[in-house]
This record gives structure tokens, sequence and C-alpha cells, in this order.
């Protein structure tokens, strides 16, 4: 008879272990934007099942923009929740406008391999964006080693890194957790703190979806994520893709690059507006973009050059040598990278080379 208790109190205890690992993973969202962050990520609920699989919950919807911010080679997967009959307006140029309670979710991964899915990934960071009720909120975890879960990180961190590129080369990276002051230098529009990359322009595009394939603002729309939006009205509203040749001309795809990894801060509204460099694909004026424009104060960081770009001279331009250099000191952008991000360096350079002088 004893035994027969200590069975049934194993199964018991068993079944309620199941039960609770069944409601982490499978349960509803669980966010409630009055009340202070949770210490580990998988207490949101955002994703079913492995944590480290990121497979979205209920309602919580993927997505990507058409050309991503630079992080290092970093990959990212990005999603969506809105609370339960709540929606973004759609807005034209700027970020949608999202309702109170919206959470934004970033996460920051490298694959062991970039040949090779089997290998595996890594999990950096995953960052929260949160819309208080008067304004965003940044809210970082950082993963554990194990990949298990991530817990709140408002210092920053640093990780060594190392993976196989695509190239079979062996890549090193000392990846930067910025900290919630740092976020602020770049989510900054009329020192109001703002989401960078839910634009119209940035979204515009097809995405594969458990269900299939359709564009993601139209996908937005019919999950009652996205109101007001039309769909013939912004057939031609969308960036191109800085690295599909297919996506625009190089001057296109230049401009796309540039406009999302540099014109947060550098816009008539941005953090960067005393300099003059205006970097979004509406500015007309070559002036606006650097062209045959000195800097307003460079110092060492310019290189020797007089102007931030020289029409056909790659080599004379200051916008080509901040974006190449690594040195804290003098890289353009200050925070998001450690390491010259390549593949953007040879696209602008072509672009420049390609001015009339």
């Amino acid at each position: 008879m004893k035994k027969f208790y200590v069975v049934l109190l194993l199964l018991s205890c068993t079944s309620i272990l199941i039960f609770n690992q069944c409601k982490l993973s499978n349960g509803k969202v669980n966010f409630d934007v009055t009340a202070k962050p949770f210490e580990k990520l998988s207490e949101y609920h955002f994703f079913k099942g492995a944590l480290s699989d990121l497979i979205p919950n209920d309602r919580v919807l993927p997505y990507e923009v058409i050309t991503a911010l630079f992080t290092d080679y970093a990959h990212k997967a990005r999603f969506v929740w809105m609370p339960e009959g709540k929606s973004a307006k759609y807005v034209k140029d700027e970020v949608l406008d999202f309702p109170t309670g919206t959470v934004l979710i970033k996460n920051f991964f490298y694959e062991n391999n970039e040949n090779d899915a089997s290998k595996g990934k890594r999990i950096i960071e995953t960052r929260l964006l949160v819309k208080r009720a008067d304004k965003w909120d940044a809210i970082d975890y950082v993963w554990n080693d194990k990949q298990t879960d991530a817990e709140l990180n408002i210092v920053g961190d640093t990780k060594d890194v190392n993976f196989i590129n695509k190239q079979l080369q062996k890549v090193h990276v000392n990846y930067f957790v910025p900290n919630q002051n740092q976020c602020k230098n770049c989510h900054n529009l009329d020192n109001v703190f703002m989401p960078i990359g839910p634009k119209v322009r940035y979204l515009n595009k097809d995405f594969k979806y458990a269900d299939g394939v359709k564009n993601q603002l139209e996908k937005w729309s019919e999950v009652g994520y996205l109101t007001g939006y039309n769909k013939e009205e912004n057939i031609h509203n969308k960036i191109a893709d800085a690295f599909d040749p297919n996506s625009g001309t190089v001057e296109e795809r230049a401009k796309s690059y540039l406009e999302v990894n540099c014109s947060h801060c550098h816009r008539r509204e941005g953090s960067a507006n005393n300099s003059g460099l205006f970097l979004q694909f509406k500015e007309k004026n070559p002036e606006s973009w650097g062209i045959m424009k000195s800097p307003v104060a460079a110092g060492a960081a310019s290189g020797n050059n007089l102007y931030d770009i020289v029409p056909g001279k790659p080599d004379e331009s200051i916008l080509v040598y901040r974006i190449s250099e690594n040195d804290p000191e003098i890289r353009m952008p200050e925070l998001g990278r450690t390491i010259q991000h390549k593949e953007a360096v040879e696209l602008i350079r072509e672009w420049i080379k390609e001015m009339k002088q």
C-alpha cells in the first residue's frame, strides 16, 4: 500500500510538472503593459515549445524588413504582438501608429555555420520595444549559454561570438549588447524614443508564413494588426533591397542601405541634424547626401578628406572612410557594429564610382 501511494505521488508531481511546462510553452501571451518587466523572457509566453526555437505563440506575428540594420552580421528574428482588439493605424512615411500595449520583439542570433543550418544557432539577446500609454520603452534580455532562457539586462554586456560565414571563413565578433541609455541614441526622433523599422516602405514585401506566402502589410490587415492600409496606393511605396541587384539600381540600393542604417540620426529631426548630412531617400538635394559637402566638424574622423562624398572618388570620400573604419572614435554608425560591413562598403564605393565628376 505504501508503494502505491509513493507511485501515485510521483505521478501527481509529474503531471503537475508537465502541466506547468505546457502552460509555460503553450499558454496565451502573458503581458501587462502596466506591470514591471519580467526577470526572464520565458515568462511572457511569446513563444511555444522550447524557447530557443522561437516558434511564435498565438497572435505573435513574425515579420521582416526589406533592408535590415547591420549588427555585426547577426541575424534577426522579428515579431509583433498587440492586445486583443487593438490595431496599428496606417502612416504612409513614418513608423506605424501603434496602440498602447504593442510589443515589438527582435531576437539577435548567429548561425554556427551559415552553410549548414544543422549546426544550430546561438541567440545572443532579445530586445523588446513596448508601447506604453505615453511612450515607448526598451527592455533587453540576454540569453544564457544553455540557450534555455534569457534574463533581464539593463546595464549592457559583451559576448564573444565565433561562426563560419558563407565564404567558409571563421569570424570572431566581440558582440556588444547596449544598455538602456545607448538604445536611446538611435531610437530618437525629435527627442522622442521611437521604433525604427516598422514603416510601410520597409515592410512592403512578401513573407512566408506558416499558412502560405503573403504580403506582410496585407497579412497585418487580415489579422487585425493594421487599419487604413490601401494596397493600390502603396504598390511602389517600398525601398530597394540593398543586396539584391534585381531590387533596384546601385544608387537606389546604396541609398536604401544608408537610409536604414544611418537616417534615424542623419535626418532633419534626428540627433545628427547639425551635420547637414540627411540620408533619407526623399532628400533630393545632392548636398544633403554629402556630395561635395564639407563636414561641419570631422577632425581626425575625416581621414584627411575634404568632402563627405567626392563623385567618382570613393577613396577621397569621408563617408566611405567612416563606414570602413572600426575605431570607435571614427566609425559610423557609432553603435550597432564593431566590425566592417564589407558588402555595404563595396556597395557604397560602387555607387560613388558611378557618379559623374
